[in-house]
């Protein structure tokens, strides 16, 4: 039986809590290094707010378990190849982790909700919800939709520099006019993208894009027939807007 101490804790909790403190700070440790060719012992000790000489145990122990290795000059420490292993290990499938999300989108707009990947400069529809009216908007999964006149691909647009927006747009003949790329600027301000009749007559749609861990750009949209638009516009657009956070949760951005 574990023995209680004199802060009250017991010796088994104390060596949990202990083991948690370790984790997190191994695991500051991993984040400090992402995005770096390499940074010295002193550099993470500063990023991280810890001392040193605790920097330099914890790479030692990330080092053993090749989840950190040195630079090849031997002067910094970056990611190892078996962080990377972990992470190709732990690639997910973003349909099925958004599925939930899709539903209850769907049961609380009662209206079709929409997954789609931007590939090879098009949207492509990777999964979908029904929605419950008896009007509603719907698409084959597998149906290619394009970028500039599309609520999810106006979202996925936004995601990019303009330089790589530029480029994508030229690719489907349209010149990218400043009043183009005023739009794709008003996207990122409101973080929602809007397609009012523009693609196909009788449907509008509003559209969120985001990211996932692989720089893969996908966008959740709703579509929905214009003759209800005006009225659904704003609870669609809350709707969306609330599902930032908890995408962001998912994929771990």
């Amino acid at each position: 039986m574990a023995k209680a101490t004199g802060s009250g804790l017991k010796v088994s909790d104390q060596g949990d809590r202990t083991g948690v403190q370790v984790i997190a700070r191994a695991a500051a440790v991993l984040r400090a290094l992402k995005g770096s060719s390499g940074m010295s012992l002193g550099q993470i000790a500063s990023r991280v707010d810890l001392p040193r000489s605790t920097v330099q145990r914890i790479v030692g122990a990330l080092q053993a378990e090749r989840l950190v290795i040195a630079t090849s000059g031997g002067a910094g420490i970056r990611l190892g190849p078996e962080l990377h292993a972990l992470s190709e290990a732990a690639r997910f499938n973003v349909v099925d982790l958004m599925r939930p999300m899709l539903q209850r989108l769907s049961a609380q707009t009662e209206e079709t909700v929409d997954l789609s990947v931007l590939r090879d400069g098009r949207m492509v529809f990777i999964d979908q919800v029904p929605g419950s009216h008896r009007l509603r908007a719907i698409s084959a999964v597998g149906e290619v939709f394009p970028l500039a006149i599309t609520a999810n691909g106006r979202a996925c647009l936004a995601l990019l520099d303009d330089t790589e927006a530029k480029r994508l747009l030229a690719a489907e003949g349209l010149d990218p006019t400043d009043d183009v790329m005023t739009k794709l600027a008003n996207v990122r301000r409101l973080g929602l993208a809007f397609d009012e009749d523009e693609h196909t007559p009788g449907i509008s749609a509003v559209g969120l894009g985001f990211i996932d861990p692989r720089g893969d750009r996908y966008a959740v949209s709703v579509p929905i027939p214009t003759s209800r638009f005006a009225q659904q516009r704003d609870r669609v657009s809350a709707a969306l807007r609330l599902l930032r956070e908890p995408i962001n949760e998912i994929i771990g951005r």
